[in-house]
């Protein structure tokens, strides 16, 4: 009997298989959710079974003879993220599926944390990624730039450096932290930007106002800092960096770690810390040049492709000593300082941070949102805070040695909304509006005079930019923006300055106290700002690029520029600003030629930059306080032409050999009398040669070699009274030091650690030679000869 009914069951099964309903069809289209254009050649699979199919040109697709049942639909093409989705059948079936296929999100790199995108499509723009950046862990990003054509630094030792994009720095380059422009009293030239390096993912330079939707007032250009890319999936990872220097003999950690989810959820922290002691020269200890940093940062939040939000804290503190010798007490220190050669003050190495110094913590706080919009483009915005706390310390007595001489307090508020219209190939529309409030408060418990007043500043801005792809080789954009400022300031002035300065005849219904030997008064200035780009971009077959652009750029002058008052303590000098200056106007054209052949290729970018109203600090003369006699610096305006030219070239002269070249000129002068202006950068010849063997635990060996020519275009010496000699004698002030050549070293292995984990390790040896030099940039030439030899070893470990 059970033989009997299993070979009933045996007979009976296939014919019962068969009486299943297998008729059912499924259909329907597959489009770009971004552009709601049809995708030809997408893949749709039935998981576990052979139904696969591929859509048509119009996008649409057929699958027959599908049974009843649950299923999961995996759907993919080549340029768009593949998803999978649960379908029921029951009977035939029409789904419409929307794949994400954007531009944006496909512009990333293989290795996790180096997506970065062009900001501008026909301006000069170069980029530092992620293994540049952490051989720079223990530096700052005005070291690690100037690995870039046309970008130097203006440096007050090696500690405080200041980007330079093509000779100019300060308020007019624009610095742009994960999506928020710093606000961090920029207008000093021994003001370093106060960010931690190590929480960048990369970061893009643009030489010059073209990037709109940033700031129209960037006339030197923007550096744009951003985030790593996080992944949408279950994923974990991290790195720590340990680095050690032999020159301050001390060193920097950096830890980093990221949690990811499929469901879109991230969350990231990461910590750095440095601390180095007194610096050396070739022959001496710059002494009292130790510094103390200390960064965190904290992100999270979601992030899909349809919508996402994320928050962002970072704080960063350093405490930074400057070099004793440069903290002169009179006018005749600064003549010994230039005439003797060496510094005043040497004393032995130690990691005390004495007085002169600087300390300031900043603090940034960001809530970024963005909505895409099926068929039209993507929204975002974004608030964001910040906080900057600034302490000066002077050499001063008893007890006043502990007390700041400045104390400055800055707190801004920004919020900021764009949309993007992108969803045609064709072209493309962008515009944003922008709302600032910023508050400057000077403690006046440093009883000393307050170099920069209280003051509030309000800006709005709005900008429209678009660019339209007129055939596949030529692209044209174009964009414009307008920007309104409003600052409101309280300041005390010396009755005796006040007049001095020609106030009391122009500005004379501005006094709101009269207090005798002082004035209270409450200038009120508003500047109305117009930016304009326009630029096209060719593309030949063959592999050439041209691109040629020119921007108009305004910028409304800073506190700094209109209220300085008094003696700098940390710059040892009398600053005067001048309520009369008005805005600058730059008008910038660049051009760029790059080819690319099989195994080398160069790129050439000249440009031309004329600034009307053009915003210089020099100096000017002696003032004698009771403190002692001082230089005086002193803010004018001029019109300015600035003239340059950015070459680089490589070449792979075998697989293990290769070579790597870069060259830049600026020229600045005075329009009306052919003056050269201060500060300009000298010429700079790079040259570096490369072995590598990636089978050798991926090992590389470089040899590098920087010529920086002397500045033989500077402005002229000024003639001061020196007290000690009782007659006039000329400071060569503006005098610049010899050419200097100096070579580097670099190296660099990886070993594998525990499974897809890797041990990376890096030798760097900045100054091979030791060579004694001084840099035309570095406003410590004075006092005393630039760093020698640093052997750095760095150790990352990634997991």
């Amino acid at each position: 009997m059970k033989a009997l009914l299993f070979i009933t069951l045996v007979i009976a099964t296939p014919f019962w298989g068969l009486s299943q309903n297998c008729t059912h069809t499924i259909t329907g289209k597959v489009t770009d959710y971004h552009s709601k254009s049809p995708l030809e050649n997408a893949t749709l699979l039935i998981v576990g079974t052979a139904h696969s199919v591929e859509t048509d040109a119009d996008g649409n697709f057929l699958m027959s003879a599908v049974c009843a049942g649950n299923y999961e639909l995996e759907v993919s093409h080549p340029e768009c993220n593949t998803i999978l989705m649960n379908i029921a059948i029951q009977e035939d079936t029409k789904i419409d599926i929307k794949l994400e296929h954007h531009l944006e999100e496909l512009d990333e790199v293989d290795v996790v944390g180096e997506a970065i995108n062009d900001k501008t499509n026909t301006a000069s723009e170069e980029k530092l990624k992620l293994p540049t950046l952490e051989l720079y862990s223990s530096g700052t990003l005005g070291d690690a730039l100037r690995e870039l054509g046309g970008v130097s630094s203006l440096n007050t030792g090696a500690n405080i450096v200041k980007p330079t994009i093509h000779g100019l720095n300060g308020s007019r380059v624009l610095i742009l932290n994960d999506g928020v422009r710093m606000q961090d009293m920029e207008w000093g030239d021994e003001h370093a930007p106060n960010i931690d390096i190590n929480t960048a993912g990369a970061v893009s330079v643009i030489k010059g106002a073209s990037a709109l939707q940033y700031g129209g007032d960037a006339i030197g250009g923007t550096i744009v800092l951003e985030q790593a890319k996080i992944p949408v999936k279950d994923t974990i990872f991290g790195k720590t960096l340990i680095s050690g220097n032999t020159n301050g003999r001390g060193g920097a950690i950096t830890s980093e770690l990221t949690k990811a989810f499929g469901s879109g959820w991230f969350a990231k922290v990461q910590g750095s810390y440095k601390r180095l002691g007194d610096l050396e020269a070739p022959d001496y200890v710059l002494s009292n040049t130790g510094i103390q940093e200390f960064g965190t940062s904290l992100r999270f939040g979601k992030r899909l492709f349809t919508w996402g939000w994320d928050i962002r804290y970072a704080y960063f503190s350093s405490e930074i000593a400057v070099l004793r010798a440069s903290h002169i007490g009179n006018v005749d220190d600064l003549i010994r300082s230039i005439n003797n050669g060496q510094p005043e003050v040497i004393r032995d190495f130690t990691y005390d941070l004495q007085n002169p110094k600087q300390e300031v913590k900043h603090h940034l706080a960001k809530l970024h949102f963005y909505k895409r919009f099926e068929g039209l483009g993507k929204w975002n915005f974004q608030y964001d805070f910040q906080s900057n706390r600034r302490f000066e310390f002077d050499v001063r007595r008893g007890e006043l040695d502990g007390r700041a001489s400045i104390d400055l307090e800055l707190t801004t508020h920004t919020l900021s909304t764009d949309f993007k219209w992108d969803s045609k190939e064709d072209y493309q529309m962008h515009v944003g509006l922008l709302g600032r409030y910023q508050e400057n408060f000077p403690n006046p418990a440093t009883g000393v005079r307050r170099l920069i007043p209280d003051y509030e500043k309000f800006d709005l801005g709005a900008f429209a930019l678009g660019e339209i792809q007129i055939s596949d080789q030529f692209l044209l954009e174009g964009g414009i923006r307008y920007d309104f400022t409003r600052i409101d300031a309280q300041k005390f002035y010396q009755t005796s300055r006040w007049n001095e300065r020609g106030y009391n005849s122009e500005f004379q219904d501005l006094i709101v106290e009269d207090l005798g030997t002082s004035l209270l008064v409450n200038p009120v200035f508003d500047y109305h700002n117009i930016s304009a780009t326009v630029g096209g971009k060719y593309q030949w077959d063959t592999g050439e690029t041209l691109k040629l652009n020119y921007a108009l750029a305004q910028r409304a002058p800073n506190p700094s520029e209109l209220f300085s008052d008094g003696l700098h303590h940390s710059a040892a000098r009398i600053e005067l600003g001048d309520l009369r200056v008005d805005n600058e106007t730059s008008h910038k054209f660049t051009a760029s030629f790059e080819q690319d052949f099989d195994s080398w290729g160069y790129s050439v970018e000249p440009f031309a930059n004329w600034v009307q109203n053009f915003l210089l600090l020099e100096p000017s003369g002696v003032e004698f306080t009771i403190r002692g006699a001082f230089p005086v610096w002193e803010y004018r305006q001029t019109d300015a032409r600035l003239l340059g030219l950015d070459f680089s070239a490589y070449a792979h002269w075998t697989n293990s050999w290769k070579t790597d070249h870069r060259f830049s000129l600026v020229k600045g002068q005075e329009m009306d009398n052919n003056t050269a202006l201060i500060n300009i950068p000298a010429a700079n010849l790079g040259n570096q040669i490369t072995y590598s063997i990636p089978q050798w635990k991926n090992f590389s060996v470089s040899l590098e070699s920087q010529y920086v020519f002397r500045q033989n275009e500077t402005p002229d010496n000024i003639v001061v009274f020196s007290p000690e000699q009782q007659q006039e004698v000329l400071l060569e002030i503006n005098t610049a030091p010899d050419a200097y050549h100096l070579l580097g070293l670099r190296s660099q292995m990886e070993f594998p650690w525990g499974g897809n984990k890797k041990i990376t390790t890096s030798l760097v040896v900045n100054n091979l030679l030791n060579t004694n030099y001084r840099d035309y940039l570095n406003r410590q030439r004075f006092f005393a000869d630039d760093l020698g030899r640093n052997i750095l070893i760095q150790l990352k470990l990634n997991y």
